[in-house]
């Protein structure tokens, strides 16, 4: 069988607290879905930190090392952390993290683009937090930047660390930006990427356009790996097409609150039972920690600091 690496967002950014009851937000909580994630099958689990106290997304290390610490101490995983930073970040503050804590893998963010959540404000009355409502609404102006001067830093950092960098495309002209830092030097093989889909302000939700991403991309870089993850309710039908096209799945309650049309899911660990599932119907294994770790070239648990 072909072994597919299966991810799970644990809880990102762009929801709030108000939007479901079971994301989660504290250490303990992120800690105690990574756990359930493995046990369900996960390969890898992608990491935002959250205020404990309030669920505002926060770049505090010491919160990050409290979390990467305890899903080392109870699981194999492979941590991907996130690079995403605030709007005010420079690129040496988002990049900290990796700097500090040296993870197996982090994402990269590969172009600049609006990065926009507002509509959403139009499902939702009442919030829990006072900052929910000014968060989504300012997104409204938000332009999450990535020049190529912050991908250098980036890469620089990644490559002192020996971080993997988890390639994030919202459109395909950040292919494009990639094959520059690439031919510069600074952006090492092997490469895996990650199509984002349906974000407001990048490549939308299709087939047609990944068929696309995936196809200019090996025009461009020849082998690599890759994954996807698609917003909402276009996440297990994207993951799955990207599977019967030879790459890997992301899930996980960042991209999808949702487990069915309607239902929202209690924990990240059914979304990954229910990529597992599809990925069994089309013949393929969900890929243990370790077999990541030998395909995508990462160097270990043993190398982190945390």
């Amino acid at each position: 069988m072909r072994k597919v690496i299966i991810t799970a967002a644990l809880t990102g950014n762009i929801h709030t607290p108000s939007m479901s009851p079971y994301l989660p937000i504290t250490p303990q909580q992120l800690i105690e879905e990574a756990v359930r994630c493995e046990q369900a099958g996960a390969t890898v689990v992608h990491v935002h930190a959250r205020d404990p106290r309030d669920g505002r997304p926060t770049t505090d290390i010491e919160i990050y090392r409290e979390i990467l610490t305890g899903i080392k101490a109870k699981t194999n995983l492979v941590v991907t952390v996130t690079t995403g930073g605030t709007a005010t970040m420079t690129p040496e503050q988002r990049i900290a993290v990796v700097r500090e804590l040296r993870p197996e893998m982090a994402t990269f963010n590969a172009g600049s683009m609006n990065f926009a959540l507002y509509p959403v404000l139009n499902k939702y009355k009442d919030f829990k937090y006072e900052w929910e409502k000014d968060f989504l609404a300012s997104t409204e102006g938000f332009i999450f930047p990535n020049t190529f001067t912050s991908l250098k830093v980036f890469c620089k950092t990644m490559n002192d660390v020996n971080t993997q960098p988890e390639l994030e495309i919202y459109d395909v002209g950040h292919i494009t930006n990639l094959k520059q830092v690439m031919d510069e030097g600074l952006l090492k093989r092997p490469i895996y990427l990650q199509f984002v889909l349906g974000i407001l302000g990048g490549i939308q939700a299709s087939v047609g356009n990944l068929v696309h991403l995936v196809n200019t991309a090996r025009q461009t870089f020849g082998d690599f790996q890759w994954s996807v993850c698609a917003a909402g309710r276009h996440s297990f039908t994207m993951g799955v097409v990207n599977m019967v096209m030879g790459g890997n799945m992301r899930v996980g309650l960042e991209d999808n609150l949702y487990i069915g049309k309607g239902e929202l899911a209690k924990s990240n660990a059914e979304h990954v039972e229910k990529a597992i599932r599809f990925a069994r119907e089309l013949g393929l294994e969900a890929a243990t920690p370790d077999e990541a770790r030998q395909t995508l070239n990462l160097k270990g648990l043993d190398k982190v600091n945390f």
